[in-house]
């Protein structure tokens, strides 16, 4: 715009360098609104990400929609000794009854101090057990070596092996460092401490007999100088070892009568088996008791894991098919910060309401999913019908149904029949699962999102497409401001110069003409 100076008296120099650089500043302002926008955009992929990260965790083999047992219509029920067995029947679970006898269940190697640890000079009738804050250096029994003399920036050391891996502890070191260090390492076994009984332990992570506990000490050189074993302080010299055992199990078939009509014995090594489509547990030894399994058609369960399943798929493909096809209005780029402060907080809101619509809309990544996820449902579109799961109306965007009668109907004719489409590595829930898992990889790649978690505060990483992009806007804003900053210097001292020029000719002139009169 014109200024118009009529004269330089009280000059508002502020008010127009404000005027001059409000021209100069729009190109930083559509930095900043573009800035904006690709931080409302990243924010946007990081929820999308949240909402398939949580669909695919569902989809794991252990969880909700992977777990086989929750796709089954068959049952296993536990009768006789219910305590001493778990059973959970599978797709391909036999209708065989059994009997089960625990005959011995099976154990880890482990080695416990053979009595309570105490604090170093507890007095008292009842001597002051140690804690898990307790340092080795004030363990009772502990006397500081001679040669050479622990100091407070030199304590003294001690070595332990455990399962032949090494361990270096100090006077300084507490009952928790020595557990964490031993857990930590290689070693493949747990170590643990009582505050209650005051005793130390070692037990192996396995079960069974193959699987080992084993503990020395350091000879320290053979020099002799040693007082103190950190063994002996923990009450584990000369303890003794018990060895882990392999689980002994007989299991009996039966016919409908409940008459004997086969028998096996089983070796477990970790208390779990599978026989007949049948994951056992065993908690207990059942003594004279044994525990009869039997199967039954149960349709509740895979019926409800179904529904949820048609819920959560519906509802991320809503989300994804409502994103894609949000109105997108251009003529309401995000607020500047002047812009801002002229409006109301309910303007704000619904400006910004605007702004932030239409962020995804048509965005590739959501319509390749789309595509993916309705594809797998497509092609098992036959075998679905059948048991109840059909797709809506084609302006529906692939929305699913479900009949829940059918659906019991066709579990108790053929109760593998749905764990047969959707479990295993060509069913719905594998295919569904590598969809998402590449989604989450093109959210990564682009916006920068955490594709193992579901956190909607995780950081975004920097080297991604727009996390680049917005290292760019960064830099090319911060170099602007540096350019605009300098302008205004710029203008302030050009002012400066031109009043200190006018001040100049003023006295000038008020001096020649003070002089003619």
């Amino acid at each position: 715009m014109t200024l118009r100076i009529n004269g330089f008296s009280g000059m508002d120099i502020d008010s127009m360098v404000k005027q001059l650089m409000t021209a100069k500043r729009a190109p930083l302002d559509k930095l900043n609104q573009q800035k904006t926008y690709l931080s409302w955009q990243r924010d946007s992929y990081r929820e999308m990400n949240s909402k398939v990260f949580a669909f695919k965790a569902k989809l794991s083999a252990t969880d909700l929609f992977g777990k086989t047992s929750n796709m089954t219509a068959q049952t296993a029920v536990v009768d006789g000794n219910k305590d001493a067995i778990k059973a959970e029947a599978s797709a391909n679970a036999s209708s065989v009854p059994m009997s089960v006898t625990v005959t011995k269940l099976a154990t880890k190697a482990t080695v416990e101090s053979t009595g309570e640890i105490n604090i170093k000079d507890s007095s008292g009738p009842t001597p002051t057990k140690a804690s898990l804050n307790t340092t080795i250096g004030n363990l009772n029994g502990y006397v500081a070596a001679t040669d050479p003399a622990p100091t407070d920036d030199k304590p003294e050391t001690f070595q332990i092996k455990v399962n032949d891996v090494e361990f270096n502890f100090s006077t300084k070191d507490t009952i928790s460092n020595v557990l964490s260090k031993i857990n930590n390492s290689s070693a493949n076994v747990v170590a643990a401490f009582d505050e209650v009984s005051g005793k130390f332990s070692i037990t192996a992570k396995d079960y069974g007999t193959d699987k080992k506990v084993s503990i020395s000490e350091g000879d320290y050189g053979n020099t002799g100088t040693k007082t103190s074993s950190l063994l002996g302080l923990l009450n584990l010299k000369g303890a003794t070892v018990q060895g882990g055992k392999d689980g002994e199990v007989e299991i009996n078939t039966l016919d409908s009568s409940g008459k004997v009509v086969g028998t096996n014995k089983f070796t477990t090594k970790d208390n779990t088996l599978t026989v007949n489509g049948i994951s056992l547990t065993f908690l207990k030894e059942t003594g004279s008791n044994p525990a009869t399994i039997t199967t039954t058609i149960d349709t509740s369960k895979a019926v409800e894991t179904i529904k949820s399943f048609i819920d959560t798929y519906n509802d991320l493909l809503n989300t994804m098919n409502t994103k894609v096809d949000e109105e997108k209005y251009r003529d309401f780029p995000p607020l500047t910060d002047e812009q801002r402060a002229a409006m109301k907080e309910t303007e704000i809101t619904a400006w910004e309401a605007k702004a932030k619509s239409g962020l995804l809309k048509n965005d590739d990544i959501l319509k390749d999913t789309i595509t993916a996820m309705r594809s797998v449902i497509n092609n098992s579109i036959g075998q679905l019908s059948s048991m109840g799961i059909t797709t809506g109306q084609y302006y529906e965007g692939g929305k699913l149904y479900l009949d829940e009668d059918k659906l019991k109907q066709a579990l108790q004719s053929n109760p593998q029949q749905l764990s047969n489409v959707f479990q295993g590595s060509d069913g719905i829930v594998s295919k569904l699962s590598t969809t998402m898992t590449n989604t989450l990889q093109k959210f990564s790649d682009r916006a920068g999102t955490n594709r193992f978690s579901g956190d909607l505060s995780a950081a975004f990483k920097d080297e991604s497409v727009m996390g680049k992009q917005m290292k760019e806007y960064t830099s090319r804003i911060s170099d602007l401001m540096k350019r605009l900053d300098d302008q205004e210097t710029r203008y302030y001292q050009q002012f400066s110069a031109m009043e200190t020029a006018m001040n100049q000719l003023q006295s000038q002139s008020s001096s020649l003409f003070g002089t003619t009169q």
